[in-house]
């Protein structure tokens, strides 16, 4: 095929994934791990020197970064309806673009802490003040996100748009924090909403079959 997407459903790779389930895409996965060494083969290095995973693999255009592979996608392809998850105007690409960055910039690191420290490293492992703290950190970004969407369904408007999907695909990692979404109601609907979507949900599928 000529478009081919590297990575774990499991990983940072579910973002660019989920665009393209979302779209009905026709694309090969190669759902290549982040441990053991995979990455780190002298093949998988000519594909991105980084040794990372996300890898979009557009017919020999290669994009690396997770946002930056969901993002690509997104303007680069339709889905077989007609349907675009990218800005249709300078409004919408402003919306894509600050929500993206913001969530990279000021809620990934917590989000990945909490997730890390409260579901996914082995009991013995776990530091539970740290996700304690991640959650406090959290706590003010995400405010900020429930008064966006006071008056929207969606970051960039009345539209589901490739900005739901980068932020969400972070937000998710404290899906369950219960507290935390209970200060921020508009938030946790919106949440529910994005990741109630079949395409996100085939996704969370792939990941755990993985």
């Amino acid at each position: 095929m000529r478009l081919k997407i590297y990575g774990t459903a499991a990983s940072r790779a579910a973002r660019p994934l989920w665009v393209a389930q979302e779209l009905g895409l026709a694309y090969e996965h190669v759902a290549l791990p982040y441990l053991g060494g995979a990455t780190r083969t002298p093949e998988f290095l000519k594909v991105n020197p980084n040794g990372r995973i996300p890898v979009v693999d557009d017919g020999g255009v290669l994009v690396w970064e997770s946002m930056a592979c969901t993002m690509y996608l997104a303007e680069r392809f339709l889905g077989a309806d007609g349907r675009s998850l990218a800005a249709r105007d300078n409004a919408e690409r402003a919306e894509i673009l600050r929500w993206t960055f913001w969530v990279v910039t000021e809620c990934e690191k917590d989000a990945l802490l909490f997730l890390m420290h409260a579901r996914l490293m082995p009991p013995e492992r776990r530091r539970p003040l740290l996700a304690e703290e991640a959650l406090r950190h959290l706590a003010g970004p995400l405010r900020i996100l429930n008064q966006h969407l006071q008056d929207r369904p969606y970051l960039a408007g009345e539209r589901f748009t490739v900005a739901d999907i980068c932020v969400a695909s972070v937000i998710a990692w404290v899906e369950d924090a219960g507290e935390l979404m209970a200060q921020c109601p508009l938030l946790r609907d919106w949440l529910q909403r994005c990741l109630a979507r079949p395409a996100f949900q085939q996704v969370r599928s792939m990941a755990k079959s993985a």
